[in-house]
């Protein structure tokens, strides 16, 4: 009887051969290491690995050997830059060491430019792709005035919980502001279970409780929720009440990025949001 390994032994082995692979191929001078007369190693050795990424050189040794030890985001990243890896390799690693890629601004390999024009067909109906930490990828033209004049913001404003604790536009279009600042906060501490170490996730932490006197509070509560839909209201600057169900379709786990949309109630708030469409500004 022929016996399967486990899938995490696997990762492990695959995620030491593609490190072994990576080092074999750089050279010492692509990252300012001086070569020896006697050098016989092809590429880097394990210890100048290490160096560069401010790991000990055991530990290193063992994750080539792939031994089961933990990898945190932050050893990862580091590794992918002191190996010279390109995007699809760094998701490679990332993948294989089965955690999420912390570094801010990395775009989301989900927003393809058919899910682009997905949103965009999906209006008058308010859809948008958000991750687990409540950043909002991408979105169509009727979600964009939905809340919030989105295109006025900087990228880095585009967060649901940070827009839903400090702006006060967004605030007014709430209704039942309180009931949504706890139910926020309380998602956002479940989806950060599994990324606590992770620079991105600490940052919009550490933003939260400086600016939201509001977060500190519920947040200190630990209170936790999982994902899922919810039927709301929404007080639209420019339409009225809307009164809509909020539903997600996920992307791929359940802890990366999701569809989110808001299906009209009524005929009323049908009606508005054609008309909140029909105010977006003809594209160039």
């Amino acid at each position: 009887m022929t016996s399967v390994a486990p899938e995490s032994d696997i990762r492990r082995h695959e995620l030491a051969e593609f490190l072994r692979s990576r080092r074999e191929r750089i050279t010492p001078e692509q990252v300012g290491l001086v070569r020896g007369p006697r050098r016989r190693t092809p590429g880097l050795r394990r210890e100048e690995v290490a160096q560069l990424s401010a790991v000990g050189v055991t530990w290193y040794t063992w994750l080539e050997q792939a031994r089961e030890i933990q990898v945190s985001a932050q050893v990862l990243d580091a590794l992918a830059r002191a190996l010279l890896l390109d995007s699809s390799e760094r998701r490679h690693l990332f993948s294989l060491a089965g955690s999420a890629d912390p570094a801010p601004n990395t775009p989301c390999p989900s927003v393809t430019p058919a899910l682009r024009a997905m949103l965009d067909r999906l209006d008058p109906l308010p859809a948008c792709v958000q991750n687990s930490r409540y950043d909002i990828l991408a979105y169509n033209a009727t979600y964009a005035r939905l809340l919030v004049d989105l295109d006025r913001l900087e990228p880095a404003e585009r967060n649901c919980v940070w827009l839903a604790f400090t702006n006060p536009q967004w605030q007014a279009a709430v209704v039942d502001m309180p009931d949504v600042h706890r139910l926020l906060a309380a998602k956002l501490r479940a989806s950060m279970a599994d990324h606590l170490a992770e620079p991105a996730w600490k940052t919009l932490l550490a933003r939260l409780e400086a600016a939201s006197p509001e977060f500190r509070e519920v947040w200190a509560r630990h209170e936790v929720v999982g994902p899922g839909g919810k039927e709301k209201y929404i007080r639209n600057a420019h339409v009225g009440l809307l009164h809509l169900m909020h539903t997600d379709l996920w992307l791929g786990p359940a802890a990366g990025p999701r569809l989110v949309t808001y299906v009209p109630q009524d005929e009323e708030t049908r009606l508005r949001l054609e008309r909140l469409y029909a105010l977006a500004p003809v594209p160039a």
